[in-house]
């Protein structure tokens, strides 16, 4: 088969000699064309769908895909597929406990302590003190439930349908799991729906010095809300990997406010060595007739 990796992000030069490793029978390209059969991508270069005459499959290297739902080229009624990585449900795993931890025994306020040469210890609280609300339970927001759990912190998630997770408190409404949360995840994915949802009504309901962490898409978040809940004191500290602008401008004032604390969405990448399995898998479904695995529901946006 002919398969075009297409990317403005992601290293072609990378990728493709790993997937022509893995599948040797099947001819990558990197331009597109009207015969090209799949078609692998991350923020392909513009016009780059609308050119797929004939794809059977296009399967995305990340697992948010709201960008290329956005695309008006991409072709009605093909299969597009999330790509769903173990090595990157991980990653995201180990990002929310680095963050909640940070937050949970203080670090963030002994950072601030430390540039100031000050000795000053601050109230220990367990695990079981708190509670970590999560906003989507899907692949990566039940992986880091479960982690969570199992460090001993009260866990509650917020998704479209109720899930059956051990140790897990299942929310299909978002204000009751917001008045019981002090460290609220943000994991969704990003929709109509969900645009906006980290608001100044939706922060208010937050127990008082909580601590938000939004890893998703910039998106979610009203920002201006969120720096005022940070000024009154309401939010004690904000965890950011996501932007409405990437690269964050150097000029931007977040990278000087005391309350938050910024990474360059790198919360989870592309891990080649686990996702080239997966886009083995689902380019053999393909070859042989069969419906791919993890296809986006073009109508719920993920």
């Amino acid at each position: 088969m002919k398969i075009l990796f297409a990317s403005e992000t992601e290293r072609a030069q990378f990728w493709i000699p790993l997937l022509e490793q893995a599948l040797p029978e099947d001819r990558f390209v990197g331009e597109a064309a009207a015969d090209v059969d799949i078609a692998i991508v991350a923020t392909p270069p513009a016009g780059t769908l609308a050119r797929l005459k004939q794809v059977k499959l296009i399967q995305s290297l990340w697992m948010g895909v709201e960008k290329l739902l956005a695309d008006p080229g991409l072709p009605r009624g093909v299969p597009l597929a999330r790509l769903i990585d173990p090595g990157m449900v991980a990653a995201m795993s180990e990002s929310v406990i680095a963050h909640v931890l940070d937050w949970h025994r203080h670090h963030y306020r002994y950072r601030a302590q430390q540039a100031e040469r000050q000795w000053r210890r601050r109230k220990q609280y367990l695990a079981s003190d708190r509670t970590v609300g999560i906003l989507g339970l899907g692949e990566l927001g039940s992986d880091a439930a479960r982690k969570l759990v199992a460090l001993g912190f009260n866990v509650a998630g917020y998704s479209r349908r109720p899930k059956a997770l051990p140790g897990v408190q299942s929310f299909t409404e978002l204000a009751p799991l917001l008045r019981i949360t002090d460290a609220l995840v943000c994991l969704l994915p990003l929709t109509r729906e969900t645009h906006g949802i980290l608001n100044g009504r939706n922060l208010a309901l937050l127990k008082k010095h909580s601590c938000v962490i939004n890893l998703a898409r910039g998106a979610h978040l009203v920002m201006s809300d969120l720096l005022r809940a940070l000024d009154s004191g309401h939010v004690a500290h904000a965890y950011l990997d996501v932007f409405d602008t990437e690269p964050l401008p150097a000029s931007d004032p977040l990278w000087r406010h005391a309350g938050v604390t910024i990474t360059p969405h790198s919360a989870a990448l592309t891990e080649p060595r686990t996702a080239i399995p997966k886009i083995v898998e689902n380019v053999e479904r393909v070859r042989r007739g069969e419906t791919p695995h993890h296809l986006v529901d073009v109508a719920a946006g993920y």
